[in-house]
């Protein structure tokens, strides 16, 4: 669908009825001089009190959410002490796997659907529905009766329930503000708005851990007044100013993107366990049909939407360039992002804080505070780039931001695993400076090149783009890392163990685990070591140094800093690539996409 230039029978574009044509295609709402001139100042003066209400509801509605798809990364610890469940016993990694994912999963299935249900029957009903649903699940996860698996089945379960609510407010929250904002302040306020989703994945870290050492209820209940305030005060502020396009909801695209989109994610989750004799799970014929299944489906809708007259996923709006350069970029970049949050959480977690001194079970609350500069950076950028871009455009900010990005994960990979702080800080805040000058303006290109009928399910759609680059995000990182530790982590694991008097056998044994229970033990903030070894009992047969060499802040750091440093590379390089792909599609998104 372009968005501009005229039909071969249509009228001039530089005429009167040229540029009548030519507004109604491209979805610009905004009146003739003389009706702008004739409307009074009061019905302006509350058409500007309401674009601001708008900005802060619903910057609440996607703080929430987002902070809440990431609480429980820090706060896993606490909340399996909690349901008195080891995670990362024999048949518990799959409770893992699922609190993780379980919310990355779902957001990014359903985002379309919701977006398109926001566009038949009111994006301000979804989105108002949407925070009560967040609201009343957050009530049920802090209220878990249940211990043991029941009790984190009924965390996954409400997790999930919870993300329902989150992607409507996601998915409904862009098209509500792209309505309320005139096109001169578009960029401004769905820069606002975008950052602070962004931002919100990485408060979560910190929020998460500080509420889990106060209760791990409490990880769960702080959503419940801020939902409940949400709920109250979008109902009563919020009203429709936007195009609806009543139709018949698409059953089977519905149904065949849910099961598609689903299998693969979950697929792609499930690679990371091992199976059989290998490190991860690409051999495993559930997840190679799991693929397989999901692909085919995702081919299936594809056609499907080509041909039903009222289809959930607009793929005429991939003829757009802006808009289909712009979600390429958002995926490729959302990929990038996912993996270095993951890639610096064990970084920190795992090796550099321990080696600074810093107990196991307090690394992933410091982890979170030490990577605030990546938070900054996005506060900084994103508002003021989505300013600017209202002016100069998009591309010009996201293509340069790409390019930060790139330049940043090269110089992570070129850092020391014991880095100077001052260093990664400043490269964090490159980072995030990147990634805000990226996401605003393109969000804002993305979002005014369709019409306004389409708002929503163009919402939607870009946030399918970004959710799904997050939730493969994890499954591609890991998986790259546990080849690049399979390689060189047992032979070192070996070694290390014999220097402190554990037996060839238990070594041996111990590195011949998957490293993906290596990886999850310092993400959860145990010692790994102490974790490998206790099923053998051999540390209570050691002598008292060795011991306290094996379990202290340096052994495994320092005993894993070169496999994992193998790892990291391939990780960020690939990273590197996925951001300088992205540069250039933002690059050919073209000059000045249609507002």
């Amino acid at each position: 669908m372009s968005a501009k230039g005229p039909t071969p029978d249509g009228p001039p574009p530089n005429s009167p009825a040229g540029r009548a044509t030519s507004g109604a295609r491209t979805g610009m709402s905004t009146p003739p001089p003389r009706e702008r001139d004739d409307r009074s100042k009061g019905d302006r003066s509350q058409d500007d009190r309401y674009k601001w209400v708008a900005l802060s509801n619903t910057t609440l509605g996607v703080l929430i959410a987002t902070i809440d798809g990431s609480i429980v990364i820090i706060s896993l610890p606490a909340i399996f002490r909690g349901i008195g469940l080891d995670p990362l016993a024999p048949g518990n990694i799959g409770y893992l796997l699922w609190m993780i994912l379980g919310y990355l999963l779902v957001s990014a299935v359903l985002v379309v659907s919701l977006g398109r249900l926001g566009d038949m029957f009111g994006r301000v009903r979804m989105y108002n529905m949407g925070f009560a649903v967040f609201a009343c699940a957050s009530l049920a996860l802090s209220l878990d009766p249940f211990k043991g698996g029941s009790g984190a089945l009924w965390l996954i379960g409400f997790r999930i329930v919870q993300a329902v609510g989150g992607s409507m407010l996601t998915a409904n929250s862009a098209a509500i503000l792209t309505d309320a904002f005139p096109t001169r302040q578009r960029g401004m306020a769905l820069g606002i708005n975008q950052i602070t989703a962004l931002a919100g994945q990485f408060l979560g870290l910190i929020v998460g851990g500080l509420l889990a050492t106060i209760d791990w209820r409490a990880v769960f209940w702080v959503s419940v007044p801020i939902g409940v305030i949400g709920t109250i005060w979008s109902y009563r502020s919020l009203r429709e100013t936007g195009s609806r396009r009543p139709g018949r909801i698409d059953w089977i695209g519905n149904l065949t993107f849910t099961a598609g989109a689903g299998a693969l994610l979950a697929s792609i989750t499930y690679g990371i366990q091992p199976y059989g004799g290998h490190s991860t799970g690409w051999t495993n014929p559930l997840v190679l049909g799991g693929l397989g299944t999901g692909l085919l489906l995702l081919i299936i809708f594809c056609i499907v939407e080509t041909r039903i007259a009222e289809p959930m996923f607009r793929l005429s709006l991939f003829r757009n360039r802006a808009f289909a350069a712009g979600n390429m970029a958002a995926l490729l970049t959302a990929i990038a992002r996912g993996g270095m949050q993951f890639m610096l959480i064990i970084w920190l977690q795992g090796i550099w804080l321990p080696l600074h001194g810093y107990d196991f079970e307090r690394t992933p609350l410091w982890a979170g505070i030490f990577m605030l500069p990546l938070t900054l950076g996005f506060l900084i950028a994103g508002p003021v780039s989505g300013y600017l871009s209202d002016r100069f455009g998009a591309r010009l900010f996201s293509t340069s931001g790409l390019l930060l990005v790139a330049c940043s994960f090269l110089g992570l990979l070129a850092l020391p695993v014991d880095f100077s702080y001052p260093m990664f800080a400043g490269l964090l805040l490159l980072s995030g400076i990147g990634q805000g000058m990226f996401s605003a303006p393109n969000t804002s290109a993305i979002m005014g090149s369709v019409a306004p009928e389409q708002r929503g399910v163009a919402s939607g759609m870009r946030s399918t783009f970004q959710n799904s680059g997050t939730a493969l995000s994890m499954g591609l990182s890991f998986s790259l890392m546990i080849v690049g530790l399979a390689g060189s982590l047992p032979h070192a694991l070996t070694g290390g163990l014999q220097a402190q008097g554990v037996p060839t056998g238990t070594a041996e044994q111990v590195a011949g685990l998957p490293p993906v229970s290596t990886l999850f033990a310092t993400f959860l903030g145990n010692n790994p070591i102490s974790h490998l070894l206790a099923p053998s009992g051999v540390l209570d047969t050691l002598p008292a140094h060795n011991v306290a060499v094996l379990t202290g802040h340096s052994f495994f750091p320092e005993l894993v800093s070169g496999p994992f440093h193998d790892g990291l590379v391939t990780v960020f390089g690939v990273a590197t690539a996925m951001s300088l792909v992205a540069a250039l599609a933002s690059a050919l998104r073209g000059r000045r996409p249609a507002s």
